[in-house]
C-alpha cells in the first residue's frame, strides 16, 4: 500500500488554500498527479508546510514525520508536491532539491488539477 505525504507552502496552506481541500479532493478522486493510485490501495498519511521561507526547515519536518509515525509503523513511500510550491514559490527549487534529496522515497511534483486560471477575477 502507497502511503502519501503532501509537501506544501507554509503561508499559502494557513492564508489561501484553507484546509488544502484540493489536494485532498484531488486524492480521494485520484485526479491530476494522483491518478497513478487509481488502481491501487493508497492512503494519505499527511500533510507537511515547509517550514517557511525560505524552507530552510523541510529537512527538519520531513525527519519528524518519520520520528512521529515510526511507532505506528506508518512509513511514507510517496512525497508529493502542491502546486503552492510549484508554481508560485520563489524558494521552489532549493525546497524540491531538498525534498528529493532527503525524502528516501519517490518524489513528485504535483498534486490536484484544479488550478483557478484567474482567482482575481
Amino acid at each position: 500500500m502507497e502511503k502519501v505525504l503532501i509537501v506544501g507552502c507554509r503561508k499559502a496552506m494557513d492564508d489561501v488554500c484553507i484546509a488544502c481541500s484540493r489536494c485532498m479532493v484531488g486524492f480521494n478522486r485520484r485526479e491530476g498527479e494522483f491518478s497513478r493510485y487509481k488502481d491501487m490501495d493508497a492512503e494519505l498519511i499527511g500533510i507537511l508546510n515547509c517550514g517557511d521561507c525560505p524552507g530552510a526547515t523541510i529537512v527538519t519536518r520531513l525527519a519528524q514525520i518519520k520520528l512521529w509515525n515510526k511507532p505506528m509503523e506508518e512509513n511514507v513511500t510517496k512525497v508529493h508536491i502542491g502546486p503552492c510550491i510549484l508554481d508560485h514559490c520563489p524558494y521552489k527549487e532549493a525546497i524540491v532539491k531538498k525534498i528529493k534529496a532527503k525524502a528516501g522515497v519517490e518524489v513528485i511534483e504535483g498534486t490536484h488539477p484544479y488550478i483557478p486560471e484567474n482567482i482575481f477575477a
